[in-house]
């Protein structure tokens, strides 16, 4: 009856902790990017701190989409074509690359 309780408890506060999974997968993307971009340009220190701070606040351009908004095209294109198995997934990848 413990470890019931435990576990209850446990998964409230765990699930009033987590952000919602397109919320926390975007804020994950645009980390990894803004990551990815400061690395390349090789910034340290308070420039970097600057960079970050900049690039994860900044909006996404006009006309460009998120990485969410790509995978929700391609899913639809996709269902329309009626893709299975392999064939679905090299249409997937090549549509998310695009």
């Amino acid at each position: 009856m413990k470890k019931l309780i435990v576990a209850a408890v446990a998964a409230l506060f765990v699930a009033g902790l987590t952000p919602t999974p397109a919320i926390a997968g975007a804020q994950q993307d645009k980390m990894k990017a803004c990551n990815k971009e400061a690395s390349e340009k090789q910034l340290k220190g308070d420039e970097r701190k600057a960079f970050m701070s900049k690039c994860l606040s900044a909006k996404p351009e006009a006309g460009k989409m998120t990485q969410q908004d790509k995978m929700k095209a391609c899913n639809k294109e996709a269902g329309e074509k009626k893709l299975k198995g392999d064939e679905r997934k090299a249409f997937m990848s090549k549509c998310l690359k695009g």
